[in-house]
């Protein structure tokens, strides 16, 4: 086996993918269905192909609860404060910071949970985080 993707269902594909990309993850590629009236986009991590995120967009849906029962997406980084700074610099908010060096969690658009870890060793400890409040649930 090989594992190929995780799905979550959006209700703005736009906001979403720029969550995305301020994440660091790339489209690469979507098509639409005008039959089943729904639009599937394919994200991904530059270099990690494999490992994909598909968007799915029902054009007719009405509004998704918050997802709390999917659990989370997770996602190594080479410095959890320089990225945890460039989504809060878009507009992100840091639900729980980074202040062990080693993990923060962030929402989607549509409330999906994720997991940000930093690749290696944890960091140092360092401010802002350290004095940074939870701000919502993961």
């Amino acid at each position: 086996m090989k594992y190929l993707h995780t799905m979550i269902r959006v209700s703005d594909p736009a906001a979403t993918i720029a969550f995305f990309e301020l994440l660091g993850l790339k489209e690469l590629r979507r098509f639409g269905n005008e039959v089943g009236r729904f639009t599937l986009i394919f994200l991904a991590a530059p270099g990690d192909e494999s490992a994909q995120v598909e968007l799915t967009h029902n054009w007719d849906e009405g509004g998704y609860g918050e997802g709390r029962n999917f659990g989370h997406l997770a996602y190594a980084v080479d410095n959890i404060y320089d990225s945890c700074q460039r989504l809060m610099d878009g507009g992100v908010t840091i639900n729980r910071p980074p202040r062990d060096g080693r993990m923060a969690f962030v929402r989607t658009p549509d409330n999906i949970s994720i997991e940000l870890l930093q690749a290696g060793d944890a960091l140092a400890p360092a401010e802002p985080w350290i004095s940074m409040p939870n701000i919502g649930s993961w």
